[in-house]
């Protein structure tokens, strides 16, 4: 992720990924974004009709406040958070072309979407040890089976967690 970040040659795509990634936002989510949408008193991002029409609140980090801030003082966007270069929301099609130009200029050369921003986030976060509960809430997912999609691409040592039989262990006689 660093890597990618870094390799961003402006302030404002350096700003959408990062926000896509810290967020766990998806593509539709990122373009559409709203200046009045982030809320820095309560450190969330309003998300407004995802997917399947729901609202929902994503975190905002405090890395990524300080990005949107910087962003915000050099653009000073009035509805739209993003804005393409002839000052319009920026379409999918042209976040995605952000990403992938940052994907070359970062000499990645795996194939991904922006789409595993939001895969990295959630995959991130259960590295991290948060609930699958919590990032089924932060990724807006309906049902818990869709967020256990994840669970496979984390490897069991990463997840700290211990067996409850090592946790009485010390309560059993030896053998």
């Amino acid at each position: 992720m660093k890597l990618l970040l870094d390799a961003c040659d402006n302030l404002r795509d350096k700003c959408i990924l990062t926000t896509t990634y810290s967020a766990g936002m998806r593509l539709d989510e990122v373009a559409h974004l709203m200046v009045a949408d982030i809320d820095s008193q309560k450190m969330q991002i309003f998300i407004p009709k995802g997917k399947g029409g729901k609202d929902r609140f994503a975190i905002l980090s405090q890395a990524n406040l300080h990005i949107l801030w910087e962003y915000w003082k050099a653009y000073r966007p009035k509805e739209y958070l993003f804005l393409s270069r002839c000052r319009r929301p920026m379409t999918t099609k042209a976040v995605e072309d952000v990403f992938h130009k940052a994907r070359k200029l970062a000499g990645i050369t795996k194939k991904v979407s922006i789409h595993t921003l939001r895969h990295s986030f959630d995959t991130h976060l259960l590295e991290d040890g948060v609930s699958i509960y919590h990032i089924k809430q932060l990724l807006g997912h309906a049902d818990i089976s869709t967020t256990c999609f994840y669970l496979h691409l984390v490897k069991i040592s990463e997840l700290n967690v211990q067996s409850p039989l090592d946790r009485m262990a010390g309560d059993m006689p030896d053998a």
